[in-house]
């Protein structure tokens, strides 16, 4: 009867580190989008041309990063930030600045269904 307590007890902590490691990847966003930009838009230190472009989300270390490919341009790989959104995101949205130089600048991406958004 002891054995099966111990069993039990060890299935327990495993499921609910399962869980845990399950939600720490989740973090209420996919890892995949698409997006476009119709003008050129500098995220990071990149200038990337207008266009379509699919977008993964991937961790390096304790560091989240954003990679954004389109065609046969070289990807290019962007450190995020995720913030908490309080609900759900209804829309994709783009947030930019203008710089000194005049070009567009990503600020934040939220893409729908997610949780969080893209602090750049």
């Amino acid at each position: 009867m002891h054995v099966l307590k111990v069993v039990g007890i060890l299935i327990c902590v495993m499921a609910l580190a399962s869980f845990a490691i399950a939600a720490e990847k989740n973090m209420g966003i996919r890892d995949t989008y698409k997006v476009t930009f119709d003008v050129p838009t500098r995220i990071g230190t990149a200038l990337l041309p207008a266009g379509d472009y699919v977008v993964r989300h991937t961790m390096e270390g304790t560091d989240h990063i954003m990679v954004f490919k389109s065609g046969k341009n070289p990807e290019v790989k962007v450190k995020c930030t995720l913030v908490p959104l309080a609900q759900k995101a209804d829309t994709t949205e783009k947030t930019y600045k203008q710089n000194a130089a005049n070009e567009r600048v990503l600020e934040e991406l939220v893409f729908r269904g997610d949780t969080a958004k893209h602090v750049f």
